[in-house]
């Protein structure tokens, strides 16, 4: 690792750079080299999902919207009107056993499909709330450094103040000490 990356962890966090982490050793490299830090992770993280994942995500969102439980529940609806009012004869009679049936089925199925996809989502959430640590990291870090910069740029102008003065308070001095022999 370069002198000045070592440098730079030194002065914005006080420490050394190998006793940092990871993440943090890759928030300083991108500051020493002035490259951004900024991803999509969402769609990074999107990317390598395959088919089965997508699916998951799919069954999750439909079977977590207003849409799904209105048609779910007219399909409920019809299926019991059906089989009570004998319309095309009562293929399934009360207690509508086979009804119970296919709703056990469809809730073995779809649970796990929407815990998978609360797992990915959760881990998708995980991703960007490291991704925001090293951003706000960085913008800090950056801050830090335009914050000495600013105080070395004033310290700086006030030395050459001070010099200046010090300088007009001596030329003063001569003048008062000439006028006096003169």
């Amino acid at each position: 690792m370069s002198d000045e990356v070592k440098e730079l962890a030194q002065r914005l966090l006080h420490t050394g750079f190998e006793s940092l982490n990871a993440r943090d050793q890759r928030v300083i490299s991108r500051i020493a080299k002035r490259t951004h830090i900024s991803r999509d992770t969402h769609a990074d993280y999107d990317e390598a999902l395959g088919f089965g994942s997508r699916l998951a995500d799919r069954v999750a969102e439909v079977g977590g919207s207003w849409n799904f439980i209105i048609g779910f529940g007219m399909f409920l609806v019809a299926w019991v009107a059906i089989n009570v009012l004998g319309v095309v004869g009562a293929f399934d009679p009360y207690p509508f056993i086979f009804l119970n049936l296919i709703l056990s089925m469809i809730a073995a199925i779809q649970a796990p499909v929407i815990m998978m996809s609360q797992n990915r989502q959760a881990a998708k959430d995980r991703l960007a709330a490291a991704h925001d640590y090293e951003v706000n990291l960085k913008a800090e870090l950056e801050i830090m450094a335009l914050h000495e910069k600013f105080d070395e740029m004033r310290t700086r102008q006030l030395t050459d103040i001070l010099t200046a003065q010090q300088e007009q308070i001596r030329l003063l001095t001569d003048v008062v000490a000439e006028r006096r022999r003169g």
